[in-house]
């Protein structure tokens, strides 16, 4: 076999060979007529024992290559591996690609790809798919066409699987562009008989016109013709000339399309930014363990859950580092619990999901899971019937499943005096797979609250729209404010708690305002109650922090210094409670709204009274249960620190630090002699360079379906709510926590080392329980991302803040120092001194 082969060679008669199944099908097609830039392939044979290129093929492929480019032209890099682009497995996502390369970079470009091939998702795709060891992949080198539009086309409907539409998908300017995902650009249908229809597009004018996109959707069409299966194609539109980049088949699943809906609206909370193996393995393992047992728990047949492994597997995935829901994989678990239709919506509630899925392809995922025929439909009704009775026997047992899981979880975190820092590596490993055996199949009592908070809140909201109307949108918000017994509360009572202690204590007061955390531990002396509040808040705490469900994340315990400016910026104002009392107003006030609706209605009032109760102490006990969850994983996150200490020790990776940077299987092997030292540098090495990949692409957006590889921009339909551009001095979020507020915002993206003045407005992308420091200080929170469920809404109804959150592109608006006017209750934002007649209209109103 060549070491590099041209296009003319690669390929036959649609074999994949050495050149790969990505080469083979552009030979095929080129070969027919189908207009496809030049290109060469690296086979095997171009590289080393060491992964590199040899040297006289580097010297023929720079020589290859400035054919390629002609006078100033760049070049695409992609894989063409022999096991990718199947009509099984695509290993779409799996392997990299690097567009817009120069002469000069070409050959870091080609290592980049050819490593991918090791690269932790493509070994954990093959793991997932009961592959066997992988190789690397050849690497096809082609001319990029500095394109007027660029897109992909699919030949089947990627989301609903019809086969009477195909789907092309456009954005302005080239490929690399389009990778960038700097446009959301716009998508059609084709119908067979050439009708086009615009599914989503950009305001403003048409990425390209009607007669390019039925020219695109009869290249795809015609590619599906040439292999017997539809394709999906990449393709680019320059000077009226139509070409192709790349063609594979649409994987089929369960007789569609493998299409993904990715979304991060809920999970984003707990995982924002990039997410290490260490703690995306850690949290996968989790959610598969936790939501197989909880589906044993609601009678679902053992045969159903066994035959949704690969739902349970696939319900997180990882894109570019960040940690995102597999959404449909979601609806499919929804789908097998009792009241599908009724509780997808309330699921799409709690995560915050701005966009329901298609009516068409929810009742679709129904079918799916519960089968056809009529068969299906009387035991899907036996099935149903077993699941309701579990549900109303699990409700009742609920404060006892609470009460025993706790007593569980305090046994399996008890270490009776000794400390994990004196525990071998071996005895280390061993509590992790303990702690897993105890505690995630057990995992009862949090997700049946979850489940039944999800219910009771949504069954609230409907209630208070059909039997108390008059436009009380906001009311079910504000019967559940001040609820009290909320752990997530008791942070920020125990600050101003530490704020008065340290009053007239000028020593103290001073370390606090502009010392360090050594400089406050010093000052202490001058108060022991202060001091013995500062040990309770760390032991209980400690763990608490920005992030806190990040293995890689430093907690309190590492730098308390957030500590020491939350309590510095409360400082002369009072043991007070935030809100000042605003929280129990607003509830009483509601109340008193709902006694008046439901007076002379005897039944109604007994039945949303009940409703209420088990939404309030439903909602409490999600968050309180979730506290319990930040002791498990900050148990781990200390397992695996000692570990990696351990490992450092023994010379086995550089920094301890490193750990997080394996997988949880990785980090058990190594300790117990699985990975030799030259193998594990290896991989730590190859973990490296994926991070600073991941850190240097573009973030993905919140919400796309993925018509393609995963992590490529190229296959991504970002749905019309994600690409809509926000415009104007207005936004519409959804209020949280009643209260009208004017001020100047603080934008912070990072709650570590950030400072909120009392009395400002706190603006984030996302909040988590370690946001809970800068509450206290604030005027009113709002949050880009988020839910009524999520933890800045039930926090902020305790707490008695104003809050907005889910407000679209808030971050990017805002700046430090800008004035606001927002409104808890209807989730309006004005940006105030705009200078139009309606901002100053509002202004005025306002």
């Amino acid at each position: 076999m060549k070491a590099v082969l041209r296009s003319s060679e690669a390929g036959m008669a649609g074999e994949a060979g050495e050149a790969g199944r990505k080469a083979a099908a552009l030979a095929v097609l080129g070969s027919r007529g189908f207009e496809v830039p030049p290109w060469v392939v690296l086979t095997d044979e171009a590289f080393g024992g060491d992964g590199e290129l040899k040297v006289g093929v580097r010297e023929e492929l720079m020589a290859v290559a400035r054919e390629l480019v002609g006078d100033g032209g760049r070049l695409a890099v992609r894989s063409s591996a022999v096991e990718e682009d199947g009509a099984e497995h695509s290993f779409a996502g799996q392997f990299e690609t690097v567009l817009g390369v120069g002469l000069e970079g070409l050959e870091g470009a080609v290592g980049v790809v050819r490593r991918s091939g090791e690269s932790v998702r493509a070994e954990e795709y093959r793991r997932l798919h009961g592959l066997g060891a992988g190789r690397a992949p050849a690497v096809m080198v082609q001319r990029m066409v500095m394109a007027e539009a660029s897109g992909v086309a699919f030949g089947v409907d990627p989301v609903s699987g019809r086969r009477d539409v195909a789907v092309v998908a456009a954005v302005r300017g080239t490929a690399e562009g389009l990778a960038a995902g700097s446009e959301s650009g716009d998508t059609w249908e084709v119908g067979v008989g050439g009708e086009v229809k615009l599914r989503t597009g950009e305001c403003g004018e048409r990425v390209i016109g009607d007669g390019v996109v039925r020219a695109v959707a009869e290249l795809v069409r015609r590619a599906g013709e040439e292999f017997g299966v539809p394709q999906d194609v990449e393709w680019v539109w320059e000077s009226g000339r139509l070409r192709l980049i790349q063609s594979r088949p649409v994987t089929a699943v369960r007789g569609a399309v493998e299409a993904t809906l990715w979304d991060n609206s809920n999970i984003v909370e707990s995982y924002g930014g990039i997410t290490l193996p260490l703690t995306f393995t850690f949290a996968r393992r989790a959610y598969a363990a936790v939501y197989r047992e909880f589906c044993r728990m609601l009678a679902v047949p053992e045969a159903r859950v066994a035959a949704s492994d690969a739902v349970f597997e696939g319900m997180l995935g990882q894109i570019r580092g960040r940690v995102y829901y597999n959404l449909l994989n979601w609806y499919r678990l929804l789908a097998l619990l009792p009241g599908y239709r009724l509780n997808r919506g309330f699921m799409e509630q709690m995560m915050g999901v701005r966009e329901p899925l298609p009516e068409a392809v929810a009742e679709g995922i129904g079918r799916e899971v519960s089968g056809g025929g009529v068969l299906g439909r009387v035991m899907d009704g036996v099935h149903v019937s077993r699941g309701v009775v579990s549900l109303v026997v699990a409700h009742w047992r609920l404060p006892r499943t609470i009460r025993r899981f706790r007593e569980r979880l305090d046994g399996a975190l008890r270490l009776d005096g000794e400390r994990l820092e004196d525990w071998t590596a071996e005895e280390l490993v061993a509590h992790s797979e303990a702690l897993e055996e105890r505690l995630l199949t057990k995992w009862d009592a949090p997700l049946l609250n979850d489940f039944f908070a999800m219910i009771f809140f949504g069954v609230l909201r409907g209630l208070v729209r059909k039997w108390v109307g008059g436009g009380q949108e906001s009311l079910a918000n504000e019967l559940l404010c001040g609820e009290g017994g909320m752990i997530s509360a008791v942070p920020a009572a125990r600050l101003r708690r530490m704020a008065v202690l340290a009053e007239g204590r000028a020593g103290l007061e001073a370390a606090l305002r502009s010392g360090s955390v050594g400089e406050v531990e010093a000052a202490m002396g001058e108060s022991r109650e202060f001091a013995e509040e500062w040990r309770r808040y760390l032991e209980e705490f400690g763990e608490r922090c920005h992030g806190e469900l990040k293995l890689e994340n430093a907690t309190l315990h590492d730098d308390a210094g957030p500590l020491v400016r939350a309590v510095a910026r409360l400082l002369g104002g009072g043991e007070g409670e935030p809100g000042g009392g605003q929280a129990a107003a607003v509830r009483a006030v509601a109340e008193t709204r709902v006694a008046g609706a439901m007076r002379g209605r005897l039944v109604k009032g007994v039945v949303f009274r009940w409703v209420l109760r088990q939404a309030r102490g439903r909602v409490r006990d999600r968050e309180n249960l979730r506290f319990e969850r930040t002791r498990v994983f900050g148990r781990a996150r200390r397992i695996y620190g000692v570990l990696g200490r351990r490992l450092e020790e023994a010379g086995r990776i550089e920094t301890w630090r490193d750990v997080f940077l394996l997988e949880v299987d990785e980090v058990r092997a190594v300790v117990r002699g699985g990975m030799d030292g030259g193998e594990l540098r290896r991989l730590v090495g190859r973990r490296r360079a994926e991070l600073a990949a991941w850190e240097a692409a573009p973030v993905p957006p919140a919400r796309f379906v993925a018509l393609g590889r995963p992590d490529d921009a190229s296959g991504w339909e970002v749905s019309g709510v994600e690409s809509g551009e926000e415009r104007g001095e207005r936004r519409k979020g959804v209020g949280c926590c009643p209260g009208m507020v004017r001020g100047r915002v603080r934008c912070v993206v990072d709650p570590v080392g950030a400072e909120v003045e009392r009395g400002e407005i706190l603006v984030a992308a996302r909040t988590d329980p370690g946001w809970i420091l800068l509450f206290p200080a604030a005027a009113a929170i709002l949050v880009e991302r988020g839910s009524l469920l999520s933890h800045a809404a039930i926090v902020a109804r305790e707490l008695g803040i104003p809050a907005v959150v889910g407000v679209p592109g808030l971050m990017g608006w805002l700046a430090d120092g800008d004035e606001v006017w927002c409104d808890g209750s209807t989730g309006e934002v004005i940006r105030l001194g705009c200078g139009d007649e309606e901002c100053r209209e509002s202004e005025v109103q306002k």
